[in-house]
């Protein structure tokens, strides 16, 4: 091993180089399709309410293809319930947006480049469909860093994005395969 004190390295210089440096893969997911078409084909939502189509004024968050909506785009809001790892007290319905007919879905399966830098609320859930300690508020920067690190808590298996203000559910995060 080199001598870093004759290279002028600090001690946390060294204690960095020492950490174990891995980067946990994850996916962002949208609303699956299948449920997306199961609400524009029977116009009725997760709570039995009418769905209710409008044109999009523009920001609205989309959560078919995880990002803002432009205006004039046709979209639909209703409530849904995202599915959890297990049937849990801790099941919630909320309002979201997504386009009134199928689209291409996001662009990527990394974080949502429209969100990027927005305060969110990551709520991090077991096996059991729990919420696991790890939740927390996150201020939108370096959202990879803050995700990874919850998932790299072998007991968290998902993590639901809301948003701070409304809480409505933004989208899901597991770790890839």
């Amino acid at each position: 091993m080199a001598d870093f004190r004759q290279r002028g390295a600090s001690r946390s210089d060294i204690l960095d180089l020492m950490r174990p440096s891995t980067t946990l893969a994850f996916r962002v997911t949208p609303i699956p399709p299948v449920a997306l078409d199961a609400v524009r084909r029977s116009g009725v939502d997760a709570s039995g309410h009418p769905v209710e189509y409008l044109v999009a004024e523009g920001g609205e968050p989309l959560r078919c293809c995880l990002r803002d909506a432009r205006a004039g785009e046709a979209s639909i809001l209703f409530g849904y319930a995202p599915p959890l790892p297990a049937a849990s007290p801790y099941r919630e319905v909320g309002a979201v947006f997504a386009h009134a007919g199928p689209c291409d879905g996001p662009a990527s399966d990394g974080y949502p480049a429209d969100w990027r830098g927005r305060p969110q609320v990551l709520r991090s859930y077991d096996r059991r469909g729990r919420i696991h300690w790890t939740t927390r508020v996150h201020d939108g920067g370096d959202p990879e860093s803050v995700i990874a690190d919850m998932l790299g808590d072998p007991e968290v298996v998902q993590v639901h994005s809301r948003n701070v203000a409304w809480g409505c559910y933004m989208f899901a995060v597991t770790r890839a395969d």
